[in-house]
């Protein structure tokens, strides 16, 4: 990622397994791919994506299902020269009822290169499509460095200001990623992003970052099946299983590069960064305000990094940070969701019907045996399925991204040490699918060189994983292959960004967030020149908008007034 968090999307295909206790190994397998699925999204916020199936923090009572289901559809790109075929400068944004947008003098530098001033210069043509949504188009080059290489077309979503009279300007927002449509957050999510008081005062709009959705997605074509040379093992214990894991990255990458051509090497997060200055000024906004989760929060870093002075009010929310490579971000998401665990566990057994028992040590001591147990022997689950080690690990670690999915994950835990797996399979919800999980390796393998350059390599480092989580660190580990073949390499680097010379810029941490650490907040904010922490006790990814009405507040005034909290602030 860069998810700024490179990790990486499963490496492909199939998760391992061989039928244990005579389990039939077609139903294993097909428990194994259906589990490699809910992998491919979870990790896409694992490392420092935006939610696995829906805003964190929002989870369903009943459940962990997903509340985002669109189908993402592809949008080809179109191979024009810069300028041509562009629309012509027309009315500007004109208010509550605005159906067009296009930049003014104050919002288009004058620095513009020729080459780039044609995007610049175009119109937004809004439609509605749906309740209080507008959709529109932006086309942006396909290469920065060469604009007449030819275009892709963004795709847009945007929600009026609730008070037309108070209208501060537009609000960007990134619902995190890589892979995670950004339009699909506006008109399909049944929460909106932002509290009403923020909704009233701004437009909020998001898009499709290029390769993501319908903005020229990422492509890949068939790959063999999985049992075809054998399962793939997600966490391999032998050098066959080692072997079977490499042999399915490289052919993914090479899948990848046979479908979408020379796309892929064009769909990094830098990129996307310029992308947004072209939507900024077409907005009309002189400085971009921006509120990005998660893997957006690098997508807002890198922005400031590069036009620190079109910085406008930027709220980075489970922020990431820049200086890790990609296998210290593992390591560190490995020990993230061990704390998360750790904390589930510890309020587990502050009740007397906690299926584990009431003492957190204890606790954690059950909770090991039934995962080993369930690596020999994995559980019968809905269907002809069986929940194994490695699926009840992923499933477990997407149930820990809100405190609400706690019951429910308590419940299926306890009937797991039960001997029934059906009610654990239940917990996977539906994820955006298969697109989005290749946008999210190739975005991450741009932005960060490989964890590791060999599967040796990653041996070596395996004993730092599982130190750092006996629960979750050789699952997070292996993801470190990802990117090793890619067959483009990598654009961004692990460095230190202090965006000298911008306004305050705000960084949200939750203390015990386990995707994005907290530690990695205090370090964004550190490291900007005029980085300002906000900090929430508690527990789950993400700290805005999701429940906290001391974080709602100052994030709210920030946006809206320009003014940050002290730096340092805490609230519960």
């Amino acid at each position: 990622m860069d998810t700024r968090a490179p990790g990486h999307d499963h490496p492909g295909g199939p998760t391992d397994a061989a039928p244990v206790h005579g389990a039939p190994a077609p139903a294993s397998r097909a428990f194994r791919r259906r589990a490699a699925g809910l992998r491919g999204a979870l990790y896409r916020v694992v490392v420092a994506a935006g939610t696995p199936f829906g805003r964190p923090g929002r989870a369903r009572p009943s459940g962990i299902r997903g509340r985002r289901g669109t189908a993402l559809l592809s949008a080809v790109p179109l191979a024009l020269v810069a300028g041509a075929g562009l629309p012509n400068a027309a009315a500007v944004d004109d208010g509550a009822a605005a159906t067009h947008s296009q930049g003014t003098p104050a919002s288009i530098p004058a620095a513009v290169p020729e080459g780039l001033r044609p995007f610049y210069t175009q119109r937004i043509d809004w439609e509605n499509c749906g309740a209080d949504v507008q959709c529109g188009g932006l086309e942006v080059p396909l290469d920065y460095t060469d604009p007449a290489a030819g275009t892709i077309r963004l795709a847009l979503a945007r929600v009026r200001a609730g008070d037309p009279a108070g209208r501060v300007g537009s609000l960007v927002y990134n619902p995190g990623g890589p892979g995670a449509s950004g339009v699909d957050a506006l008109k399909s999510a049944p929460e909106p992003p932002a509290t009403p008081e923020l909704a009233a005062r701004y437009d909020l709009v998001s898009f499709d970052p290029r390769g993501v959705g319908e903005s020229a997605p990422v492509r890949c074509a068939p790959v063999g099946a999985a049992g075809d040379a054998g399962p793939v093992d997600i966490t391999p214990d032998t050098q066959a299983e080692v072997d079977g894991l490499v042999r399915s990255v490289r052919e993914t990458g090479a899948a990848c590069r046979s479908a979408t051509g020379p796309r892929l090497g064009h769909v990094s997060t830098l990129e996307t960064a310029r992308d947004m200055d072209v939507l900024r000024a077409v907005l009309g906004d002189p400085r971009l305000n921006y509120l990005g989760v998660s893997y957006g929060t690098y997508l807002g870093t890198l922005y400031a990094d590069l036009f620190p002075d079109r910085v406008g009010r930027l709220a980075l929310d489970a922020a990431v940070d820049p200086r890790l490579d990609a296998l210290e971000t593992l390591r560190g998401q490995a020990a993230g969701f061990q704390r998360a665990l750790d904390a589930f566990l510890a309020d587990c057994a502050t009740r007397p019907d906690c299926p584990f028992g009431t003492d957190p040590a204890r606790a954690a001591k059950r909770l090991t045996d039934l995962l080993a147990r369930l690596d020999r022997a994995p559980l019968p689950a809905s269907g002809s399925a069986f929940l194994d080690r490695d699926s009840a690990v992923v499933i477990m670690s997407q149930a820990l991204y809100s405190r609400d999915s706690w019951p429910v994950l308590e419940s299926a835990l306890g009937a797991a040490l039960a001997g029934n797996g059906t009610e654990f399979s239940g917990l996977v919800g539906t994820a955006e699918g298969e697109a989005a999980d290749q946008s999210f390796q190739a975005v991450s393998c741009l932005d960060l060189p490989p964890a590791v350059t060999s599967p040796e390599q990653l041996q070596a480092a395996l004993p730092s994983f599982r130190q750092a989580s006996p629960v979750f660190g050789e699952w997070l580990a292996w993801n470190g292959l990802a990117c090793t073949d890619w067959p483009v390499e990598a654009v961004g680097a692990p460095r230190t960004i202090t965006a000298p010379g911008t306004p305050p810029i705000l960084v949200v941490g939750t203390t015990r967030d386990p995707a994005t650490p907290y530690a990695w907040a205090e370090a964004l904010a550190g490291q900007l020149e005029s980085g300002v922490l906000l900090t929430r006790e508690g527990d789950g990814h993400s700290g805005y908008n999701i429940g906290s009405a001391c974080v709602d507040r100052a994030v709210d005034r920030y946006l809206i007034e320009g003014l940050p909290p002290a730096d340092g602030t805490h609230c519960g």
